[in-house]
């Protein structure tokens, strides 16, 4: 007897999905969580979906330590990486994070891209660094890295995907580019009311084709690193585990109207994940949202209950998010509530019957096994409980080091 195609189809396994979003402001703890789900076994693909170059997600080992900025942060458990269509790479930067990588670890990554993705060019950098420059201590808090700039330069229709800039020659990109120059640049410096400023040396930057050319160079090496996709649907078929690891946390959300206009400029929740598995016809099986037992924030914006890091317990001292000219300091704060807690959440996830929604809360040794809210504590115990409606039936992972072997669970 024949097996229909329906019923042939419905008996393919289909890899575990799981997304992994930041609660908060971003340096939750995103790239432990994407170690740790990616330490099972069979072919893993970490999915960077998000923003770009700017994300510095760290992975210790007792014996290494690396922070990833666009390979996946499952990387040293054998996980491939994905950049989708969603995500704003920059070619330029790539090769200090591959160096870094191999000589780490003493092998290289593996590294796809849909075909459509659109890249980050220097000048977006250059720009993004001048438009900061500009505004003084009034500075949004970006990291300068470009991507709002990217994001807004492929949007008015001046994009370059991956696809061309590993196909198409380097006298055609860089007259490409110089058009961007010309017919794109002076619009966008119009509109930030920028024209003019010589005394940016970013801007003038933006004048310099040697500039334009040299990063080009960098970036048409670098992008031989990359292997292209054209179907994502079949490739993503051929992996056990998909991970899709966001950038930034969800209060720094493009669509975040609270926190305006100290955003990125892409979305930090489910609607990317959601809609590439859709494209795939694949469903979204576990969303885990990171938290640290205190809140963070590295950048300019209001942080209510902001506080001297003491305040919390014994805060030991970030290497990652360490103090610069662009976001400033690393800032700390209580919870103020656990219907706040959950608020991001909840209008992440939605009525999400068919996805299993679970929290991991990081840094739990720093504040003796508690999460810090303003004037009472919670175990992780007690937080499941307050939030049983929601997270029934589920897990709150818990993370008492830097290790993601050492992630306990919570029934």
């Amino acid at each position: 007897m024949k097996q229909s195609v329906s019923s042939f189809s419905n008996s393919i396994k289909k890899p575990d999905t799981i997304a992994i979003i930041g609660r908060g402001y971003g340096d939750e703890g995103k790239g432990l969580a994407t170690d740790f789900f990616s330490l099972s076994a069979g072919k893993k693909l970490v999915v960077r979906h998000n923003g770009g170059a700017q994300s510095g997600h760290t992975v210790d080992r007792k014996d290494k330590r690396i922070v990833f900025h666009e390979l996946g942060s499952g990387s040293l458990n054998g996980a491939e990486t994905f950049w989708a269509k969603t995500y704003l790479p920059d070619l330029y930067k790539l090769a200090e994070e591959w160096e870094v990588y191999c000589g780490i670890t003493g092998l290289e990554p593996v590294l796809h891209a849909d075909e459509r993705t659109c890249i980050t060019l220097i000048d977006d950098v250059l720009l993004n660094m001048a438009i900061e420059t500009a505004r003084g201590e009034d500075r949004h808090g970006s990291c300068g890295m470009g991507i709002n700039e990217a994001d807004l330069r492929t949007k008015a229709g001046f994009g370059i995907t991956i696809r061309q800039l590993k196909e198409v020659s380097f006298d055609e990109l860089f007259d490409e580019i110089k058009r961007i120059r010309r017919e794109y640049l002076p619009t966008r410096l119009r509109e930030l009311g920028l024209e003019g400023r010589e005394d940016i040396e970013y801007l003038n930057l933006l004048r310099d084709e040697n500039v334009l050319r040299n990063a080009l160079a960098a970036m048409k090496e670098n992008v031989q690193k990359v292997r292209l996709v054209p179907d994502v649907a079949d490739f993503f078929a051929g992996f056990d585990r998909i991970i899709f690891e966001s950038g930034q946390g969800l209060l720094l959300d493009a669509e975040c109207e609270e926190s305006m206009p100290h955003v990125t400029a892409s979305r930090t929740g489910l609607t990317n994940p959601t809609q590439i598995l859709e494209e795939a016809r694949l469903d979204l099986n576990e969303v885990v949202y990171v938290s640290r037992s205190y809140l963070t924030r590295h950048g300019a914006g209001p942080l209510a209950y902001e506080c001297d890091p003491k305040k919390l317990g014994n805060i030991e001292a970030d290497l990652t998010n360490v103090t610069n000219p662009w976001q400033g300091d690393f800032r700390y704060a209580f919870y103020s509530s656990v219907e706040v807690f959950l608020k991001p959440i909840m209008a992440d996830c939605g009525d999400r019957k068919e996805t299993k929604v679970s929290l991991l809360i990081t840094h739990l040794n720093e504040t003796e096994g508690k999460v810090r809210f303003d004037g009472f504590d919670l175990t992780p115990g007690e937080l499941q409980e307050k939030t049983a409606e929601i997270f029934r039936e589920t897990e709150i992972y818990q993370s008492y080091s830097r290790y993601s072997e050492e992630i306990k669970k919570e029934p």
